[in-house]
């Protein structure tokens, strides 16, 4: 690998497939869907969710778990995992040139519901002292950072649904303008609550498969009507190329190119033509140096939504020019974990480069006649695949694109 590439040498997943990396990988390739009744969710119109399982954030955190918000567990369990498994030691290492940059759809639901309600009933004087900073959006990039002992550059970022893998592009950035030689980042969400899915319902935005909750999940279905909403998290370690080598550090994958733009239309639908998904893809190219037919594999962002699903696969045919490369969509088995997904979805990315296996679409039972694209289903496709782009679409019109190519 040359000076300047970006090295991805560490992933840490937490999913609805498993608290881990290995976990959520077996349950994707195995296109088993998480999607079931939450009885936390209690008695809104939709109580369909992807939970994490097995997940005690007072065994991995001690005594601090109690000052942390849900996502911010997530988002440190993820990043201890990749820090470990990029074989990196933060007693050890030179925290003023590591960075955090953690992207988060936005803040903590339940601190603010819970201090909400403590206000209208003026219970001031329970009101717990950790409110704000439990509830900020830059809460996991500042745990992270106290935890592992990272000192360098460290922010929130919000780009709604592609706030993973915008944090994970703004990190690239900053490793090949030099200001750091280690980035942990990715993003992590824990949406699933009363709140989050009262306000995505009356949207017309979740599936509302009660009968068949864990089939509510199935991205370009053509019997899809919706997203499910899911927790999790997504940490990549990345390093500059000769950090990584100085080390003897092995590169999972390369992250080559970043692409971002607006749709500047609407703020809950995306452009009709998806051309802002079509300027972000061209731009993560050419930020790679690559030409739309390197591209061997696309990891969409494919939520199962009626209309997304279709502009999403529209827009990958003209991009392609008519031959799209094998694509798929992880949330059939993970869900929607709307800040966290694109960071999630980048890993899952890496590991697809890694095994040269493509995991299938859960709930992928008949495509919609509409989308004209080859989409992997019921089984994984053992594939050549040399270079992955990773969509990312989020409300605002915000787009992000990844494009990883192998080691």
């Amino acid at each position: 690998m040359s000076a300047d590439q970006i090295a991805v040498t560490g992933l840490g997943l937490l999913t609805s497939g498993g608290p881990d990396t290995a976990t959520t990988w077996d349950a994707v390739c195995a296109g088993r869907p998480t999607a079931a009744i939450d009885p936390d969710l209690g008695d809104v119109p939709v109580p369909i969710s992807c939970r994490i399982p097995d997940f005690d954030a007072r065994t991995l955190h001690g005594r601090n778990a109690w000052r942390m918000d849900r996502f911010v567990h997530l988002a440190l369990a993820a990043a201890r995992e990749a820090v470990t498994h990029a074989n990196l030691d933060p007693n050890t290492w030179d925290g003023t040139r590591v960075a955090v940059i953690v992207g988060v759809g936005s803040e903590s639901r339940e601190s603010i519901f819970t201090a909400t309600r403590k206000v209208i009933n003026h219970d001031y004087a329970t009101l717990s002292p950790l409110t704000v900073p439990r509830s900020t959006t830059n809460a996991a990039a500042a745990e992270i950072g106290i935890a592992l002992r990272a000192y360098g550059p460290s922010m929130a970022v919000t780009t709604a649904c592609a706030s993973g893998a915008t944090a994970i592009g703004i990190a690239k950035d900053l490793l090949a303008a030099g200001r750091c030689d280690i980035a942990l980042a990715g993003g992590a969400e824990a949406p699933c609550h009363p709140l989050s899915s009262l306000g995505f319902s009356q949207m017309g935005a979740l599936s509302t498969r009660l009968h068949d909750p864990s089939g509510a999940s199935r991205p370009f279905d053509a019997d899809r009507d919706g997203f499910v909403l899911a927790e999790g998290a997504g940490i990549l370690v990345l390093e500059r190329a000769a950090h990584a080598r100085a080390r003897r550090a092995p590169a999972l994958a390369h992250l080559a190119g970043f692409g971002a733009s607006t749709d500047g239309h609407h703020y809950a639908a995306p452009h009709p033509d998806g051309i802002g998904i079509e300027r972000a893809f061209t731009a993560a190219l050419a930020d790679a140096d690559l030409h739309h037919t390197d591209i061997h594999h696309v990891n969409a962002h494919g939520t199962g939504t009626p209309m997304n699903d279709r502009i999403e696969g529209a827009t990958l045919q003209r991009i392609f020019r008519g031959r799209p490369p094998v694509v798929t969509s992880a949330k059939g088995t993970t869900g929607h974990a709307l800040g966290a997904a694109g960071a999630i979805e980048a890993a899952l990315s890496v590991l697809t480069l890694w095994h040269q296996l493509v995991p299938p679409t859960a709930n992928l039972d008949r495509i919609d006649p509409d989308i004209d694209l080859d989409v992997v289903s019921k089984q994984p496709r053992p594939a050549r695949i040399d270079a992955v782009a990773s969509n990312s679409y989020g409300f605002g019109g915000h787009n992000a694109v990844l494009v990883l190519t192998r080691s």
